[in-house]
């Protein structure tokens, strides 16, 4: 008898952009033939993974997130202004509110969370003074619709937890973490979630692979981040949902816990959090 896989949850990923041949990465493989969104969530339910997170990263790109998410069993949408995307939307007086609205908007019955947003210092596409002013709003926002937020924090910490600790009961979960053993345990104290994703699978840096070890169990997300991070042995090629596999069993491997208890406890850890 053939073993049915482990039931996955991909809490990250960006399949609704599959389609849109002016998203860059997606762009590169459209010309290569290698993009096919439904074939993606195929390969995807083979391994396992069955219920996926579509996740904005603009006010046009969330609403393509919903509506993805709503042609489709068991996925679901995340609204999200990403900080790299924080000046851009800044200046156009009427984005924030619009954004704002698909929280709000009944039809939307996709949305589940708050998010990609966050502080970006490596890049700094927006000024920080930009950053953190979106940050803030969708908090709020997230607050006010009680929904889980998805936080993109790279570099900035420092800035990061004076803001999150200024509000109370912000649920949500550190996306695709990399960061220190203290920022593991300052997120853990604050009841957030860890999400890994294919960046373990080719981490070379001891002390990298002790925090993934580190992480409670009940703490821990999978994610792709799909079409980005693809995990090893696959570089060089797109990362699709069904990657998350992979990264399952390398955390599985890593941390001496047998695959099906880390593959059921991440997909109930995800399904609470996002109340799916």
């Amino acid at each position: 008898m053939t073993k049915h896989p482990p039931t996955l949850f991909d809490t990250h990923c960006h399949i609704h952009e599959a389609e849109q041949h002016t998203t860059p990465v997606y762009e590169k493989w459209h010309a290569k033939g290698a993009v096919d969104a439904e074939a993606m969530l195929r390969a995807a339910r083979e391994v396992g993974v069955e219920r996926i997170l579509c996740v904005g990263t603009t006010q046009a790109d969330s609403q393509l997130a919903i509506e993805f998410a709503r042609k489709h069993e068991n996925m679901w949408a995340s609204i999200g202004i990403h900080p790299h995307e924080a000046a851009e939307h800044l200046a156009h007086g009427r984005t924030l509110p619009q954004f704002a609205a698909l929280a709000k908007d009944p039809k939307a019955d996709k949305v589940v969370a708050v998010g990609e947003c966050g502080l970006d210092y490596f890049y700094n596409h927006s000024p920080r003074e930009a950053q953190i002013k979106v940050l803030r709003f969708q908090i709020e926002l997230a607050l006010a619709a009680d929904l889980p937020m998805i936080f993109h924090v790279r570099e900035a910490f420092d800035d990061f937890w004076p803001i999150f600790e200024s509000y109370e009961g912000v649920r949500g979960v550190l996306h695709s973490f990399t960061d220190s053993r203290a920022n593991l345990e300052k997120a853990v104290e604050h009841g957030l979630h860890l999400g890994v994703n294919g960046i373990a699978t080719f981490a070379k840096d001891p002390g990298q692979r002790a925090m993934y070890k580190a992480i409670p169990l009940e703490k821990l997300l999978l994610e792709t981040d799909a079409p980005f991070l693809t995990p090893h042995p696959f570089r060089g090629t797109i990362c699709e949902p069904k990657h998350v596999a992979i990264t399952a069993e390398f955390l599985s491997d890593l941390r001496g816990e047998p695959l099906e208890l880390l593959a059921t406890t991440t997909t109930q850890n995800a399904t609470r959090l996002f109340g799916v």
